[in-house]
């Protein structure tokens, strides 16, 4: 199954609480441009964010609201910020780096929620039923081109919300000459779906 590939920017999910902080009370997100996964959005909305080391600003807001705060971004953008962020998955935030986060209206310090975001693939169950996965599984993604690259522990997202779309940073994209609408390979499945366990992988169907 080829699947299109994703590459994200940096950017910053928000609480309606959080918003209300940096934009100000009863500002809606407004929608610049959908994102290919259903309901979700690329925001006119932007915030800077500052580490010990430097500022990042401009970072997109994505909507909708969430139920946690987050920003995600790349290992080159940490050492911008001066900040050791850790792979999570996306809502995985306890213990994990804060920053301070500034809009036009207030400026909030997180104490927790920068990652980097880890590579993920996003499935319909009927397309992870074609593939033999279920939802946690790792897998291993192949691109092709000059720079092929093997991504090993790919995460493996299912719900009936989502659309297939490989999700990849900057850095990862960059390193592997991916654009966002380049298509990835799924070839091998590992054979648990915990995160840190597991060496054996099976060929996908």
């Amino acid at each position: 199954m080829q699947i299109p590939v994703g590459v994200s920017n940096r950017h910053i999910h928000l609480t309606l609480r959080v918003a209300a902080v940096l934009f100000g009370e009863g500002h809606p997100l407004t929608s610049l441009r959908p994102l290919k996964q259903p309901g979700q959005f690329a925001c006119h909305e932007t915030v800077d964010i500052r580490g010990p080391k430097g500022t990042i600003y401009t970072v997109r807001v994505l909507g909708p609201y969430r139920s946690y705060s987050q920003v995600e971004i790349s290992r080159t953008d940490s050492f911008l910020l001066g900040i050791v962020p850790v792979v999570r998955d996306s809502g995985d935030i306890d213990g994990t780096p804060g920053i301070e986060v500034i809009g036009p209206a207030g400026v909030l310090q997180m104490e927790k929620g920068v990652i980097l975001a880890h590579r993920h693939l996003h499935l319909h169950p009927r397309d992870a039923a074609k593939l033999g996965v279920h939802d946690k599984d790792l897998v291993m993604v192949k691109g092709e081109g000059d720079r092929s690259v093997v991504f090993d522990r790919v995460l493996c997202r299912v719900s009936d919300a989502f659309v297939p779309e490989f999700h990849i940073d900057t850095d990862e994209a960059n390193a592997a000459l991916l654009s966002t609408g380049d298509t990835v390979n799924v070839i091998a499945v590992r054979s648990t779906s915990v995160l840190n366990r597991g060496t054996y992988y099976r060929r996908s169907s």
